[in-house]
Parts: structure tokens; C-alpha cells; sequence
């Protein structure tokens, strides 16, 4: 009976003993962490997706809470997190536009030229190595083989007739489709932009129109028509400022090869 007693005040005592030391231990080596972070990475989220330039809500919610990243940082969160991230940062949440992305080509099946009938792995990475980047004759076009579908985690594009199309209703402007594309044919533009060119090429004209019947021939006649100065020529290719494009439509009205939006 004596030797119980004695073991158990033995293992009591070492139980107390461990108790303090971990207790000692923790607060030696705690990490102190923000509360503005943990209020902060509550109104994110979750989705993880990277469009921020964070590894996922944590690393934005880090960066927001020691002043390194904006508070309207989250592109999935929008105006609305924005509006709360910044009533606990005790800041203005600022006016930044909700973006979407957008597909810079029409090259539709019944409009591009096919050089070619390829069969292997659909994955646009894979297939610009290919001689030729894949079946159509524009280099600079949709391959249409989904790499930027299978990014999204959003079920914002889809391949339509060759060529991916982003519904602008369900896209986050994460930017992941942006970085897939081995063509860079997507880029992220403000929501509310109305005219869009549809095209990437840079070839001339003549050479265009050869390869594509829905391609920018580089006329210059939508220049011409804007009265912002929204619009101006990059090798070839119409470029819109949507800093400075009013949505008057009349570029689109103009083009000949009907590429703008």
C-alpha cells in the first residue's frame, strides 16, 4: 500500500514538474501574433487561390495586418471585404475597381485557319513546344486546349468553338488563368469596360487575314474615330486605354475586321 502511495506521488509530482516547464516553455517561445491579423484573416475568404500575390488568405492577412499589403488586396473579397479589412485597419478602403479577365482572341473554329490536325495531351503549356503551337495557323491565337480552364477554380472560363471565354459574372480575377496562358492571350481588365479587342496578333494585314478572318488587320481606322485618345496601335495591334476609353463605342462601330467588343 505504502509503495502505490509513494509511485503515485511520485508520477503526481512529475506531472507537475512537466506542467511548469511547458508552461515556461510556452511562454519563452510563444509567437505574439496581431489581432488585427486574426480579425483580418476572419473576413477573408478562404479560397487560398493566390490572385492576392500571397501564399493564400494568411499570408495577405500578414501582410494587411504590418501594413505591407493594401486592404483591398483580396481580388475574390472585392469592394465588400475591402469595406470591413479596412474598418479594422482603422483606414480608407479606396476605390479600386473590380477587374475581370479577359481573352484576347476570336479565332473561332470556323474562323482560324487549321495548319494541321493534332492529337496528343490537351494542355496549351505542353502543346506551344510543339512545331507550329498546335492545329491553327495563328501563332499568337487560343490554342484552345484548356490549360486556363483547368486553373480555374472558379468555373469562370470555358472553351467555347476553340476559343476560352471568361464569364465575367463568376470570375474573381484570381489572375491564375493570366499566368497559364503560354500565349499570355488573358489579361485582367476593369468590369465595367464595354470594348474589348478581341486579337493578339501582330502580324501585318495581309498576313492576318491569311491565318484569321476574325484577326486586327492594324488599319488604324479606330484611332481615327476616338475622341479620348483610348486607342492607339502596338506593332500591328489595336491597344485600348481603359483608363481613358469612355465606352462611346465608336472604335467598335468602325472596325472592319469587327474584333472590338
Amino acid at each position: 500500500m505504502t509503495g502505490l502511495l509513494l509511485a503515485a506521488g511520485v508520477i503526481g509530482a512529475i506531472g507537475i514538474i512537466i506542467g511548469v516547464l511547458l508552461g515556461i516553455a510556452s511562454e519563452k517561445f510563444k509567437v505574439e501574433v496581431d489581432e488585427k491579423e486574426i480579425l483580418v484573416r476572419a473576413e477573408l475568404p478562404g479560397n487560398n487561390c493566390g490572385g492576392c500575390g500571397f501564399p493564400g488568405c494568411d499570408g495577405l492577412a500578414n501582410a494587411i495586418a504590418a501594413g505591407t499589403a493594401p486592404v483591398n488586396g483580396c481580388p475574390v473579397g472585392g469592394a465588400a471585404v475591402a469595406d470591413k479589412i479596412a474598418a479594422i485597419m482603422g483606414v480608407e478602403s479606396g476605390s479600386a475597381e473590380r477587374q475581370v479577365a479577359f481573352v484576347k482572341c476570336k479565332g473561332t473554329c470556323d474562323k482560324a485557319r487549321v495548319q494541321y490536325n493534332y492529337f496528343g495531351i490537351d494542355d496549351c503549356s505542353k502543346v506551344a513546344v510543339v512545331p507550329g503551337s498546335g492545329e491553327k495557323a495563328c501563332s499568337y491565337g487560343c490554342m484552345g486546349y484548356g490549360s486556363c480552364v483547368k486553373a480555374c477554380q472558379f468555373d469562370a472560363i470555358h472553351i467555347v468553338d476553340g476559343v476560352a471565354v471568361v464569364d465575367k459574372e463568376k470570375c474573381v480575377a484570381c489572375g491564375k488563368c493570366v499566368a497559364v496562358c503560354p500565349n499570355h492571350l488573358v489579361e485582367l481588365v476593369p468590369y465595367s469596360a464595354q470594348h474589348l479587342v478581341q486579337c493578339s496578333s501582330h502580324d501585318k494585314g495581309p498576313a492576318v487575314k491569311v491565318k484569321c478572318d476574325n484577326g486586327c488587320i492594324g488599319c488604324t481606322l479606330c484611332t481615327k474615330q476616338c475622341e479620348s485618345d483610348a486607342i492607339h496601335m502596338d506593332n500591328n495591334l489595336a491597344v485600348i486605354d481603359y483608363e481613358k476609353c469612355t465606352n462611346c463605342g465608336k472604335c467598335a462601330a468602325k472596325c472592319p475586321a469587327k474584333v472590338i467588343l
